[in-house]
């Protein structure tokens, strides 16, 4: 029950030093982020970057930009010869043009974010045929899934600049 706030950012894929801009916020005690609709703000300027959840006092993700994203990432370090793809541009780049949004709702993975032996995850990250567990064992898991009670379902989204 978290809801997590991620900027991707790097030259290129996979070059994506996103570990450095991700927070994460827990549902209250006794409480589920599937009880009510909440709002998921950004703020987002030349400055700053930031994440909220209901309330800018809720913040989840605050990240002032003091430096450039290229030297925060370090991304010519142990001998790496990198093209800076924001060269002459602002310390916000890449975030000083127009980007996308994404929601999702996230289930699987093999990266550690589900602990193996926890709560009764069919498949191991270590395993080469993770995917194909998960699938296997889908007995154990869709039932959970309760259509549309499962879904992420949002039910507006805003845009505005301030002048």
């Amino acid at each position: 029950n978290k809801f997590g706030s991620t900027l991707h950012w790097g030259p290129f894929w996979p070059i994506d030093d996103y570990p450095m801009t991700h927070a994460e916020a827990e549902a209250p005690a006794g409480h589920d982020f599937n009880e009510d609709f909440h709002v998921y703000g950004l703020i987002w300027n030349e400055t700053f970057i930031g994440t909220y959840i209901d309330t800018e006092k809720q913040m989840v993700l605050s990240y002032p930009i003091k430096e450039s994203f290229w030297t925060k990432g370090n991304f010519n370090k142990g001998g790496a010869s990198y093209d800076n793809p924001w060269q002459g541009r602002p310390n916000n780049a890449p975030f000083d043009r127009e980007f996308y949004f994404i929601f999702n709702v996230a289930v699987g993975g093999v990266n550690g974010f589900f602990p193996d032996g926890e709560g009764g995850k069919p498949w191991n990250d270590k395993s080469p045929h993770a995917i194909n567990d998960f699938w296997t064992n889908r007995n154990q898991w869709l039932p959970t899934w309760k259509g549309d009670d499962a879904a992420l379902q949002v039910d507006y989204i805003k845009v505005w600049q301030n002048e």
